[in-house]
């Protein structure tokens, strides 16, 4: 008899009348507004203005999720175009099926498509959504546990997940592997704001932080489970996904910490303040029209005979060094 486990739910969908309300959608969607808004708080952290990140998100998140779904039809293409499949089943993301690879890889184009039109830096844009993807992602898992899938091996742990019988899986519990990714993901996006906050990452290295941690959790927790997947020399195609990324990562932090060493520091052309100084748009207006400020003005009143001559050899200098600078 098993005291303990965690119960799946029954269905994976709601209806409210004629509109059904999905598990693993509302997790996506729920996923999107959680990395927007954390990427909002630190992309104006870095200096950028409030409503960047989701003008960018416009663009990356539909990319993301087709390159996902993508991802997963191209690697599992046998479940939606083998004998005795309907391959209109690969359009139904509703039913689950996003590999993770793919929505970054193709996200990654779309905040690129994003970021040019703002005259952004993408690094930097990567760096302050980074760890709100983390949690993104760690929020969409449990769009797997509404659907009973993406579960592990067969285990007895008070932990364990219990699934149910259907045309597709056995009945039985299982290691809730979507479960350890959700918890990992969390572990991720607090990694990469200590990081970023104790070594201020910059040029895309708290982005590449988060791919690399993520992927060494990705390994092992891949490995764990017992759905139908590719192999290569006995191991997971995710798990040499995995690998591979976690190398690329790691490779491109120790190389753009040499080339470029720092962060940006604008990130956000736009956004820049102009100095205080303490006068009224008009005044700083007529300053800048005449080349005059405070001091020029006390300085005419104590030295009217000599007012005109000081100024025309002060503003002559400032207006060739204005000129070189703008040249």
């Amino acid at each position: 008899m098993d005291l303990a486990y965690i119960p799946s739910p029954s269905t994976g969908v709601i209806h409210l009348g004629p509109i059904p309300l999905r598990g693993y959608a509302f997790c996506i969607i729920l996923g999107v507004f959680v990395a927007v808004w954390l990427g909002n708080k630190r992309w104006i952290a870095r200096g950028g203005t409030a409503g960047t990140v989701a003008d960018i998100a416009v663009w990356a998140v539909p990319f993301g999720l087709v390159g996902g779904r993508l991802y997963h039809v191209i690697t599992d293409y046998q479940l939606y175009f083998s004998e005795g499949e309907n391959w209109v089943d690969a359009f139904k993301i509703w039913e689950g099926g996003l590999g993770i690879w793919g929505a970054i890889a193709f996200g990654a184009v779309g905040a690129w498509i994003g970021c040019r039109r703002r005259g952004i830096p993408l690094p930097a844009y990567a760096d302050a959504i980074a760890p709100g993807i983390a949690l993104a992602q760690a929020i969409g898992r449990w769009g797997n546990w509404f659907n009973q899938e993406l579960y592990g091996k067969p285990t007895d742990l008070p932990w364990a997940l219990k699934i149910t019988e259907s045309a597709n899986r056995e009945a039985g519990l299982y290691h809730p592997t979507f479960l350890y990714e959700s918890l990992w993901c969390v572990g991720v996006a607090f990694l990469v704001i200590w990081a970023d906050r104790r070594f201020k990452l910059g040029h895309g290295r708290a982005f590449a932080l988060y791919v690399a941690a993520y992927c060494a959790g990705r390994g092992w927790i891949e490995y764990m489970r017992v759905d139908e997947a590719h192999h290569i020399l006995g191991l997971r195609l995710n798990v040499w996904t995995a690998i591979i990324v976690f190398v690329l990562a790691v490779v491109y932090m120790v190389v753009s910490a040499r080339v470029r060493p720092g962060r940006e520091e604008i990130v956000e052309p736009r956004s820049r303040k102009p100095v205080e100084t303490g006068k009224t748009d008009a005044e700083d207006a007529a300053d800048a029209g005449t080349g005059k400020d405070a001091s020029d003005a006390s300085d005419d009143a104590a030295d009217p005979d000599d007012a005109g001559d000081s100024h025309d050899v002060e503003n002559g200098a400032g207006n060739g060094a204005g000129s070189a600078a703008k040249g």
